[in-house]
């Protein structure tokens, strides 16, 4: 039986076959359409799996989700954020598979452990920093999901200052700062006239004053937001990816500054802030860990 691992975001979304190494063989993106999110994920998958005896499924997807029940209900997909059952459509499509679903963070986490950045390393903190912002914990070894599977999902976290309503219903979460189009959006209100994370980054690295401020404000928020974290679940290590996340050093020179300043407890000492290694596979690696043990 072969094992096909699926990673939903609210760009885009990913599937490939699990490989024999339990890594993700070649993988197939469409982006996230703002209608229809299902449809294009069962064509997605129908396009990978065709011809493939699919017995298991590992399925990453930006949260809250509920794993208990096979809900998700991911606040940057419109049309799903009051819920979508994606475990019993999934069931559906592939009548003869078993099923894993867990956060993109948490599957970040996962692959970053077993392959990536945290390899050996048993107790990490995984942020996937990009439209919104992710995270998931493995700590012994293992994922930790939680009551309802949304354990580590950092992009929550108040940060000082902020203010800005979130679209969980909260005000001045970490994401409202940090993402990359609230950085774009904050960069936009002071004047600047590009459209994305992307640009935003090539105009700080060119020495523009104001995406340079953005990524600084988004670096300083992310390294309290990841202070008070580390201190809560008491790892020292924290892998970062995300497509935002390479920014560069106008982004990662704040957050390590910021979180050096916060995180002062004795226990923290040695706290390392590394990028991630898997790129943007991380969390479709994640996804073929999750397949491999469904």
């Amino acid at each position: 039986m072969t094992a096909l691992a699926l990673d939903i975001g609210g760009t885009k979304m990913t599937a490939a076959i699990v490989g024999d190494d339990g890594r993700p063989g070649e993988a197939l993106t469409v982006p996230t359409p703002k209608a229809e999110v299902w449809k294009a994920c069962t064509d997605l998958l129908d396009a990978v799996a065709v011809g493939a005896d699919i017995g298991r499924i590992g399925i990453a997807c930006a949260g809250p989700v509920d794993t208990t029940e096979g809900f998700v209900a991911p606040i940057n997909i419109e049309e799903w954020k009051d819920g979508f059952a994606i475990a019993n459509a999934v069931q559906e499509q592939f009548p003869q598979a078993s099923t894993s679903l867990a956060t993109d963070g948490g599957c970040a986490a996962l692959g970053e452990h077993k392959f990536g950045a945290a390899q050996g390393v048993d107790d990490v903190l995984s942020i996937v920093v990009s439209t919104g912002i992710g995270g998931g914990l493995v700590l012994g070894g293992s994922i930790v999901a939680g009551r309802s599977g949304n354990a580590g999902h950092v992009g929550h976290i108040v940060v000082p200052g902020s203010t800005t309503p979130c679209a969980c219903g909260g005000l001045g979460c970490v994401e409202t700062v940090s993402s990359g189009p609230s950085a774009v959006r904050w960069a936009q209100e002071q004047g600047w006239t590009g459209t994305t994370g992307a640009e935003l980054a090539g105009a700080a690295a060119d020495g523009e004053v104001v995406p340079i401020t953005a990524l600084q404000r988004a670096g300083v928020a992310l390294g309290q937001a990841i202070a008070s974290a580390v201190a809560l679940v008491d790892v020292n290590l924290v892998v970062i990816g995300g497509g935002f996340a390479q920014a560069g050093p106008p982004l990662w020179d704040p957050i390590q500054e910021s979180a050096a300043l916060h995180a002062r407890l004795k226990f923290l000492g040695g706290l390392e802030i590394v990028p991630a290694k898997l790129g943007a596979l991380g969390t479709l690696t994640g996804a073929a860990v999750l397949a491999a043990s469904a």
